[in-house]
């Protein structure tokens, strides 16, 4: 699904507000250090004159030993603003241009012209209407899961672990994946009952690495289905199927097996996994399903390729959200 010219110039828009409201930022922190620091205005003022005789001695004669000299003290004069700021409590960078993106500093693209991991979650935001997602992501992430959901006292009849220890080797992974997700390419897939935390640790995953400037693009299996199937068979085959979906930083398909699965459904699971791991491009999964189940339902090859490239993680317990709405939402 390529972007029309109308949602390429909305993003572009996008952009254009970021760095307005960037600047007026600058301006009003400017405003601020200068009246509570006069002599750091009297200081970019000089910053700024030196600046400019450098330039003129450069045209007029190259490196110099007064150029030299011209940028020593412009060197000192701006160790002098740093010392000042720190002194009240500021950061060195504050007078500095701030950005939304520390990547593409919000013009959307990196060197060489490619679209940035902001811009391209901008794009899976406008074309898959992930905002809703937002919302849940403040309530769902590392600093609220909870292993209190998860007894000792309950044990997985395959391994004898409990509960608990099955969560928390849940959440370390989890949390490792993140960590290293720059320099490590790995998978997870999650499976266990309906309501023992599979989702929740999607969002944590989803939460930690959107705030990283990752781009993340997240389906239900349902929602993915339906997608690839309006893709292949409705009006507009101009791309099939969704580039997006192969190249996003990440990509998390939820509830796996609540879909009404066929051949097709077989068919483009295999190709979504093939394809990112080959592109080496992580994914999230999380099923309801047993591994056996699983195997049995979307084909021996697309377990397979799961198996020896995902990191297993089982969940096991009672259903959290039911436990929680006992428990008044708390």
């Amino acid at each position: 699904m390529a972007l029309r010219n109308d949602q390429y110039d909305l993003i572009m828009r996008e952009y254009s507000r970021r760095q307005n409201a960037n600047h007026r930022l600058l301006e009003s922190r400017r405003e601020e250090i200068f009246r509570k620091i006069p002599r750091i205005a009297e200081i970019n003022r000089q910053i700024s004159a030196l600046s400019a005789e450098h330039i003129r001695k450069s045209l007029l004669s190259g490196f110099s030993s007064e150029s030299a000299s011209l940028h020593a003290r412009t060197a000192e004069l701006e160790e002098e603003r740093q010392l000042l700021l720190r002194s009240y409590g500021y950061p060195v960078d504050y007078l500095e241009m701030p950005d939304t993106c520390p990547i593409c500093h919000d013009t959307g693209f990196t060197e060489g012209g490619k679209k940035c991991s902001c811009f391209r979650q901008l794009e899976i935001d406008l074309l898959y209407r992930q905002k809703d997602l937002d919302e849940i992501l403040r309530k769902e992430n590392f600093n609220t899961f909870s292993l209190k959901w998860y007894p000792e006292s309950i044990k997985d009849e395959a391994t004898g672990k409990s509960a608990a220890e099955l969560a928390r080797n849940a959440f370390q992974v989890s949390q490792e994946f993140t960590e290293h997700f720059d320099d490590t390419f790995s998978n997870l897939f999650f499976y266990g009952d309906t309501g023992v935390g599979k989702t929740f640790l999607s969002h944590c995953i989803a939460a930690e690495l959107l705030s990283a400037s990752h781009s993340v693009l997240y389906f239900s299996s349902f929602d993915l289905f339906d997608h690839l199937a309006a893709a292949a068979f409705g009006e507009d085959r101009t791309s099939a199927p969704d580039s997006i979906i192969f190249d996003c930083d990440l990509l998390i398909i939820d509830d796996l097996g609540t879909e009404l699965t066929n051949a097709f459904v077989s068919s483009q699971l295999f190709l979504c996994v093939n394809e990112r791991l080959l592109k080496q491009k992580p994914t999230v999964i999380s099923t309801n399903l047993s591994l056996r189940n699983f195997s049995d339902t979307y084909s021996e090859r697309t377990f397979s390729r799961i198996a020896s490239a995902y990191h297993m993680c089982k969940l096991i317990g009672k259903d959290i959200r039911i436990l929680k709405k006992i428990n008044g939402g708390k």
